[in-house]
């Protein structure tokens, strides 16, 4: 297969915002990067809870905050169903403990992909009208489930959909629907997470709550929302949303939680049986620490135990469970990397244009790996990937990612205007999509995707560079700097800074047969420092012109800076 080249490129900087940055204190580095990334003044960067977008903007929100509190009022039995990700179980949790803290029953239903499929489906339904549901609430999920809510609608169920995923055309007839990706919401942060979404109804819901003189009433506490922002910080990054405004804001405050020792028993654990110090917790441990332990549950058996180990409040009983989820973890690796191996073998011995799509399929591939492995896949080559894996009845299910100036879902649509009978269902976002299809269809899916990706390269001029910050050859004291860029929350659409210098390696070893660890210097006899490259042993040259991202090395009490080697 032909890979795209890629360039390296520095990130523009207007003096502007940089000058403005550094005026206020921010150092000269930290002023660049956060100008390169659109920040303008530091006012921006004020992460206290009262510069959220205000509820009153969220289309429909407040109407369901009126909706939960006359369920409750009518002592009414309610029910969530969550996706199956660590989006959904995080948005799950917070309900669930939120509901719990004020004396209301709640219970929840987590489809498993293997039987059940995603969203709330009329099978879905009739399971939880076995519960005698009076009111369903999905959580990140639910705006494409027309047939399940007019089922919902038979039995005499409300529903209530919370989510953040595009809309297609037409909308499911609920009760109430918050979703700020649903027509003529003008809600600021359009990229919220399914958690996020929850967590502005929840404030919703309190408000009313209040209003009407509930915590009185019922002699109950009236609940602190920002015991719940670690989890919702949890699923943010996790869910690999665009860290805007709001985003920034839900996550710092989640981030500073942790690290003062205020956590829910169940991140507590999975932080632990991780080897992550809490107060040391930043965004990146909940993208490749937690959530994938989490998501384990969801991909090879239930999201069950993931939101069970998060709901609990028992520190014993989570670790227990943050255990079983470690255990799956490993198993997911394990699956992932047979996979892999074989994706890559195969992408070996085919010749593609370098700007088309990658379809993959095997008829052994597990359905609950295929999204990581389409990432992986995307990762490597820099082309929206597809992945699919084997289902019932000779469907196949397909999990896909794409790359910044490709949008998954819209391709996915017009692939299906222009043949409707290709793709059975689809959904998702910019650069994440689920679908379905029939084996028979695959090759003309892998036609037609091909040829809408294409002419998506040549429509939009794709950038495919690396970007970075400049350079650090001149920068005094790189602990410091390391401590500062940390304080920082980094994450999808506001990424983390790297850097290129020549780099002198004064020694390399291999580390597990899989990384090399180096010290360097920025000078034939200056003063070295740590790096590592992880995932690689190949041999390494006396000077390596490279990219890296400055980091601390945790893993020494003195916590000294290192460089996380990305290429050279």
């Amino acid at each position: 297969m032909t890979d795209r080249t890629r360039s390296i490129k520095v990130r523009e900087v207007p003096d502007v915002s940089r000058t403005a940055l550094a005026a206020s204190g921010i150092s000269p580095v930290l002023a660049r990067v956060l100008a390169a990334r659109g920040i303008k003044t530091s006012d921006e960067l004020d992460d206290s809870l009262t510069r959220l977008a205000p509820i009153e903007t969220l289309k429909n929100c407040v109407l369901a905050g009126t909706l939960l509190a006359d369920t409750i009022a009518n002592n009414e039995n309610i029910l969530i169903v969550a996706d199956y990700d660590a989006d959904g179980a995080t948005a799950a949790a917070i309900t669930i403990l939120f509901l719990r803290s004020i004396g209301v029953t709640v219970d929840y239903f987590v489809p498993n992909r293997f039987e059940h499929g995603y969203g709330l489906t009329p099978e879905i339904v009739d399971i939880v009208a076995t519960k005698k549901t009076d009111l369903i609430i999905t959580v990140d999920n639910g705006i494409a489930s027309i047939t399940g809510v007019a089922r919902a609608r038979e039995l005499g169920i409300k529903v209530l959909i919370t989510d953040h995923h595009l809309p297609g055309s037409e909308l499911p007839q609920a009760e109430c629907i918050v979703n700020p990706n649903q027509p003529n919401d003008g809600f600021a942060s359009k990229c919220i997470a399914g958690v996020g979404v929850m967590f502005y109804v929840l404030i919703a819901l309190r408000m009313e709550l209040r209003t009407r003189g509930y915590f009185e009433h019922e002699h109950v506490k009236e609940p602190n929302l920002a015991e719940l922002l670690d989890l919702v910080a949890l699923g943010t990054i996790a869910d690999v949303v665009p860290i805007d405004r709001n985003n920034r804001i839900l996550v710092a405050q989640g981030l500073r939680r942790i690290r003062t020792g205020k956590m829910n028993p169940g991140i507590k654990a999975l932080l632990q049986i991780a080897k992550k110090d809490p107060s040391n917790a930043r965004a990146a441990d909940f993208g490749f620490a937690i959530g994938p332990r989490l998501n384990a549950a969801g991909r090879l058996t239930d999201m069950k135990l993931g939101i069970e180990c998060l709901i609990s409040t028992d520190i014993d009983r989570a670790t227990d469970l943050a255990r079983e989820l470690d255990q799956l973890n490993v198993e997911r690796r394990h699956i992932e990397g047979e996979m892999k191996d074989q994706a890559l073998r195969y992408l070996e011995n085919i010749e593609t244009k370098p700007d088309s799509g990658i379809t993959l399929f095997d008829p052994k591939w597990h359905s609950g790996i295929v999204g990581i492995l389409a990432s992986r896949v995307k990762e490597k080559f820099n082309r929206p990937t597809i992945a699919f894996a084997p289902e019932k009845n000779n469907s196949l299910k397909g999990s896909g990612r794409s790359i910044q100036g490709i949008h998954l879902r819209d391709v996915l649509d017009t692939l299906t205007k222009m043949d409707p009978s290709v793709i059975d269902k689809f959904g998702g976002h910019a650069m994440a999509a689920g679908l379905t299809i029939q084996l028979e269809k695959l090759e003309q899916f892998t036609r037609l995707f091909n040829q809408l990706v294409n002419e998506e390269f040549k429509k939009n001029a794709i950038d495919n560079s690396i970007y970075i910050d400049g350079s650090l050859k001149e920068q005094d004291s790189l602990p410091v700097l390391a401590h500062e860029l940390r304080t920082q929350v980094w994450g999808q659409g506001f990424p983390e800074p790297a850097f290129k210098d020549e780099l002198h390696v004064k020694a390399h070893r291999i580390l597990g047969d899989a990384h090399t660890k180096l010290r360097v210097s920025f000078s034939p006899h200056g003063e070295e420092i740590d790096a590592i490259r992880f995932n690689f042993n190949d041999a390494v040259p006396d000077l390596i012109n490279c990219v890296y991202r400055l980091d601390i090395n945790d893993f020494y009490e003195h916590k000294p800076a290192q460089l996380i080697i990305e290429t050279w």
